[in-house]
C-alpha cells in the first residue's frame, strides 16, 4: 500500500467508528434493490403503453338507443 492510501484509510477508520452501531440504514443493497424495482416498473409501464397503443376498440352501436321510443303522452290521446 502506498503512503497516501494508508493515510486515507487511517482518516476513514475513526469516521467509521463514529457511526452509531445500533442505527439501521438501508445501505448500498437497499439502494440497489430500489433501483432495480424502479427500472422494472419503468419497463412495465413502457410495455403497457406500447400494448395499449395497439388496442383497437370499436364500440358496437346500441340498438336500443337508435329505435325511437313512443311517448306515453301521445298514446293516451
Amino acid at each position: 500500500m502506498s503512503a497516501s492510501v494508508s493515510l486515507a484509510v487511517t482518516h476513514l477508520v475513526p469516521l467509521a467508528k463514529e457511526v452509531d452501531e445500533n442505527k439501521v440504514t438501508p445501505g448500498v443493497l437497499g439502494f440497489i434493490v430500489f433501483a432495480v424495482m424502479a427500472l422494472a416498473v419503468w419497463g412495465l409501464m413502457k410495455s403497457m403503453s406500447k400494448h395499449m397503443r395497439k388496442v383497437d376498440f370499436k364500440e358496437s352501436p346500441d340498438t336500443e338507443a337508435e329505435q325511437p321510443r313512443p311517448k306515453a303522452d301521445s298514446q293516451r290521446g
